[in-house]
């Protein structure tokens, strides 16, 4: 690591891996904070440096749910336009939906994917790049029972099913991510009226 870190001092990659080593080894908050200085000094927009950072501070490991929020919120809020790091606070979102405890509010939780829906949008529908965003993002928005709005992440998706988060959930990712698809069809489906041949609404039909 150090020798990669010294073979390119402008390289923020081994940095990231130095704060995913950080996270394994239960490095304290000050050899954390050491690390993200060095990481951001090399570049202050890298999304694997950041999203690193936001899993070392995460309820799971060794912070809380709302320092991995505030965190999240302060990078997304400086982040360039179209960065993916303005996807942060809904990775936040998933690590406080993924847990087993939290009491957040929901407000925070829906401004966290209304962040992560802005920035979908910037994307052609089946662009690669964004696919881990919208995949992550489509469960969030399932947590939070937003069903239309899940209903458009799958279609921008397309065919880029991507192993995260779908692999946190079951051994076959891809068998959970069309087995969610599926169930949000349904769901929208069921909340659709059923309209008559001249676009009445039957659904007070008797």
């Amino acid at each position: 690591l150090t020798a990669a870190a010294e073979a390119d001092p402008r390289d923020p990659v081994p940095w990231r891996i130095a704060l995913d080593h950080a996270r394994g080894t239960h490095a304290s908050h000050t050899v954390f904070e050491q690390l993200w200085e060095e990481a951001v000094r090399r570049s202050s927009y890298h999304y694997g440096c950041h999203a690193s950072a936001l899993q070392y501070l995460s309820a799971a490991w060794y912070g809380s749910h709302r320092e991995c929020f505030d965190f999240a919120e302060r990078a997304a809020s400086d982040a360039l336009p179209g960065s993916l790091i303005q996807v942060l606070p809904a990775r936040a979102a998933f690590a406080y939906l993924t847990s087993p405890s939290g009491n957040l509010p929901r407000e925070r939780l829906d401004a966290a994917a209304d962040l992560a829906i802005a920035l979908s949008r910037e994307y052609a529908a089946g662009d690669p790049w964004p696919a881990e965003v919208r995949n992550l993002l489509t469960y969030v928005l399932v947590r939070l029972e937003r069903w239309d709005d899940a209903l458009e992440q799958l279609r921008l998706i397309g065919p880029h099913a991507t192993s995260f988060p779908w692999d946190r959930m079951a051994d076959d990712p891809l068998g959970q991510f069309l087995e969610l698809r599926d169930g949000v069809r349904i769901e929208v489906a069921s909340r659709t009226p059923l309209r008559g041949p001249r676009g009445r609404d039957r659904s007070g039909d008797h």
